[in-house]
Parts: C-alpha cells; sequence; structure tokens
C-alpha cells in the first residue's frame, strides 16, 4: 500500500550521504501549457529533473533553458543532442562529468538517446541517466540492456535512471530494468501509481529506478502537492510526474 506521508525533503547528512529528490517527466516537448508546467515541477522541488520529449528543434535550447530558470534549476545535459531526454539540476548539485548518447537507428523508427550524468550532492557521487525508449517492443528491449550497459559503465557505485519506458511493469524491458535495478515504485509506493494519461490514469509506463546500494524512500506520483492541482497536471503534458526521493551514501 502506498504511504500518504509527505516525501522527505533534500538533506545532506553529517556523514556526508545525501536524500536527493528526482522527478521524471515526458513535458511533449513543451508544447502544452507551460506556466502549469513550471508550477508543477516547482512544486515537486527536484534536484534532478529526468525529462523526456525536450524540445529538439527550432530553438530547442532557449525553451528547454526558460523552463530551468522558472523552476529554479539549470540544463545539466541533453535535449536535442540527446534526441529527446534532458537532465535539469538544481544548484544543490556539483556536477563532474555530462555525455549525451545517441542509441542505434532502426529504419523507418524515431532515433532515441540517453543523457547522462555524474554528479555529487555532498559526499554522495551518482550517476544519472534519462532515457525514452522506443515504441517498437523488440528495440525498447534492445535499449533496455544498452540502459544497463550504460549505468554499468559509468564508473559510479551508485546510480539513478528514469524515464518513459513506453511499456507496464509486465512487460519483458521493465521486467529486464527491474532485474538489474531497484523500481522505486515497487520498493517504496508513495503517492499515486498511474502515469498515463493526466485526464484518465490508468498504466504505468514512467518509472524511476535506482541500483544497489540506494536506499528508496518513496516513489510516485505526486499527489496534491502545495500549488499543483490536477488542472495544472492535465494541462502541463500528456504525462503524470514521477517523484522520488533517494538516500545516496557517501563515498
Amino acid at each position: 500500500m502506498a504511504t500518504t506521508m509527505p516525501l522527505p525533503n533534500s538533506t545532506t547528512e553529517p556523514d556526508g550521504s545525501a536524500v536527493v529528490r528526482v522527478l521524471s517527466y515526458n513535458i511533449r516537448s513543451m508544447r502544452d501549457d507551460t506556466a502549469a508546467l513550471s508550477r508543477v515541477i516547482t512544486a515537486c522541488a527536484p534536484d534532478l529533473t529526468l525529462v523526456q520529449e525536450a524540445p529538439r528543434f527550432f530553438r530547442w535550447r532557449k525553451k528547454l533553458a526558460r523552463l530551468a530558470a522558472a523552476t529554479g534549476q539549470v540544463i545539466l545535459t541533453g535535449g536535442g543532442t540527446a534526441a529527446g531526454p534532458a537532465i535539469l539540476c538544481s544548484l544543490r548539485a556539483t556536477v563532474e562529468r555530462t555525455e549525451d548518447v545517441l542509441l542505434p537507428l532502426t529504419p523507418g523508427l524515431h532515433r532515441r538517446g540517453f543523457a547522462t550524468a555524474v554528479v555529487r550532492f555532498g559526499g554522495a557521487r551518482v550517476g544519472v541517466l534519462s532515457c525514452h525508449l522506443s515504441l517498437d517492443q523488440a528495440e525498447r528491449h534492445e535499449q533496455g540492456g544498452l540502459l544497463l550497459d550504460r549505468l554499468a559503465a559509468m564508473g559510479t557505485e551508485y546510480t539513478i535512471a528514469g524515464g518513459d519506458l513506453n511499456e507496464r511493469p509486465d512487460g519483458r524491458t521493465f521486467r529486464r530494468l527491474a532485474e538489474g535495478l531497484q523500481d522505486c515504485r515497487a520498493t517504496a509506493p508513495w503517492g499515486g501509481e498511474y502515469t498515463s494519461t493526466p485526464s484518465d490514469p490508468h498504466q504505468r509506463i514512467d518509472a524511476i529506478f535506482a541500483g544497489k546500494g540506494v536506499e528508496v524512500l518513496g516513489c510516485g506520483v505526486p499527489p496534491d502537492l502545495p500549488g499543483v492541482t490536477r488542472a495544472d497536471l492535465r494541462a502541463a503534458t500528456d504525462h503524470l510526474p514521477v517523484l522520488a526521493a533517494l538516500r545516496v551514501p557517501a563515498v
């Protein structure tokens, strides 16, 4: 059963470990109500925002920069250079490195990619990845394996990944990821479960995952946060956001 207790706030502990709030959100290229989108993200108070369907074409950097500024964040990496996924972060994060990865292109299908970064919060160091997997089942399963490989190659003891999987938890790609990582919603349910669609939530196709050693304090669709209305959630984009609080040990 999902807890209704408030999600823990961001903190840095005396031992150097950190509680990090992570948001994963498909923003549909900011084609909807950007003021509502900004209000939703701001109310979630994320340290890291894993974006899918960031603007990719005309003046995409300016559009993404405006969203970051409106939500008290900065662009960490991604956008057009990662074929849609992006990562925003608060000024609490210390950035070690970033890399945008374009995935193999299947003829006739959309280009996909990963936005990745290594960041520090206090003494905690973590590899982070934002993804938007294929609508094609076979390609999606291959991309799931590439995601796991990419996290393993980042050179960090602790990892976080999130995105729009275009698949429910009983799908084979979702299961593949959940076998190698913690499905944060399943580990510590909090808030709502379903992420699509805002007007009729009936399926969970967006998720946040955490690697071994990361403690999941809660994860789900944020319910009734101060400053967020159901009207904003419906107007902001065609997905609901997923918010997690994770405790990352110091290294």
